[in-house]
């Protein structure tokens, strides 16, 4: 089941690439409903340049194995690009950024794969998502979807589609407008859900996005 998992471990930073600031061009921003652009503008005002963490809840579906695998774990986020997933599962791992440079680091295997985070990012650098959120606007085409008194819904279109993203769902609560939810799909079908709780607009030591080896680590260069 590790393969599996590892499989996941990629649709997991396929969420995380959407929140690396784009390297490419975006068309200008669309016009939206005043409603819709109310949410947006809340969304921004509760994320931007700001940083928070959350626990989150993963469930990764791959239409074609027709497996769902679940995971779990702590998330750090930081204006720009800045990140660090925790997986507290059978596959203990973490997922670093700085927003330039990349490790995924297995401890129970004492190995760490490491890279630039741009590029290895490029396929799905449609805009930054939580860790930039001001880039939302102009790298998605943005549609309300089904919302009530207390949350809304917003399907994101990426302007520069690839077939690792094809959609991003998010619903966001009201009248706080943090996002709880992000659910991620590629052309094929494939779905990554996250859930987030304990969402905590705090101050906290940045270096916990920096990454030394530990004496001894094994280290492996990714395709850059």
């Amino acid at each position: 089941m590790t393969h599996i998992v590892r499989y996941f471990t990629a649709w997991a930073m396929l969420l995380i690439s959407t929140m690396i600031p784009a390297t490419l061009p975006c068309n200008a921003a669309q016009p939206l409903d005043d409603e819709t652009a109310k949410i947006v503008s809340g969304i921004e005002a509760t994320y931007a340049q700001k940083s928070f963490s959350a626990d989150f809840e993963q469930t990764s579906r791959l239409t074609a194995l027709d497996v769902t695998e679940t995971a779990k774990g702590k998330a750090w986020f930081s204006h720009p690009g800045k990140m660090k997933w925790a997986y507290q599962s059978s596959d203990n791992h973490e997922i670093i950024t700085n927003g330039t440079d990349l490790w995924i680091y297995r401890p129970e295997e004492n190995q760490v794969m490491t890279g630039d985070a741009a590029p290895f990012f490029q396929s799905g650098s449609g805009g930054a998502f939580l860790a930039d959120i001001r880039k939302i606007r102009e790298a998605f085409t943005i549609e309300p979807d089904k919302s009530g008194e207390n949350v809304a819904q917003l399907v994101l279109t990426p302007k520069k589609e690839t077939p690792e993203l094809a959609k991003v769902r998010i619903m966001v609560t009201l009248p706080g407008y943090e996002i709880p939810v992000v659910e991620t799909e590629n052309i094929y079908g494939d779905t990554t859900k996250f859930i987030f709780t304990n969402i905590r607009f705090v101050p906290f030591n940045e270096q916990i996005f920096e990454f030394i080896p530990p004496p001894g680590t094994e280290i492996i260069e990714m395709d850059r």
